[in-house]
């Protein structure tokens, strides 16, 4: 909540989406708009996921806790996989949250170099 405070301003310039309880803290505290998901154990992160493989999202800032076991933690590694196959930046704690939003290339026409699946879908239709 203290880094979501401290770059309201940065982070309202942007089309925000998170999961259920996290859109509602988040609601709450910055007072800006946020696309609600459902809770991340009811498929919220599964939701994130998909907007990730249609290129819907450019970044994803995904804060967990890592002493704590995680209820939905297949369909958080899945979120993470995700990220890497569509090669879209993850920041999971403050640090890296931080270099993402300060960096200038957030602020620009920043093409990502999406990778081509296509050989791999051939290689799979053919298979079956």
């Amino acid at each position: 909540m203290a880094w979501t405070k401290f770059n309201q301003e940065k982070l309202s310039r942007h089309i925000l989406f998170a999961t259920g309880t996290t859109d509602q803290w988040l609601s709450e505290e910055l007072g800006i708009p946020i696309q609600r998901m459902q809770s991340g154990p009811l498929g919220g992160d599964l939701q994130i996921g998909a907007k990730i493989a249609e290129g819907e999202f450019d970044v994803l800032i995904f804060f967990w806790d890592p002493l704590e076991a995680q209820p939905n933690d297949p369909d958080i590694k899945a979120l993470l996989r995700l990220s890497i196959v569509w090669n879209i930046p993850v920041a999971m704690n403050r640090c890296s949250a931080d270099y993402i939003i300060t960096s200038p290339l957030l602020g620009s026409e920043y093409v990502r170099i999406a990778p081509d699946y296509e050989e791999y879908t051939k290689r799979l239709e053919d298979h079956y």
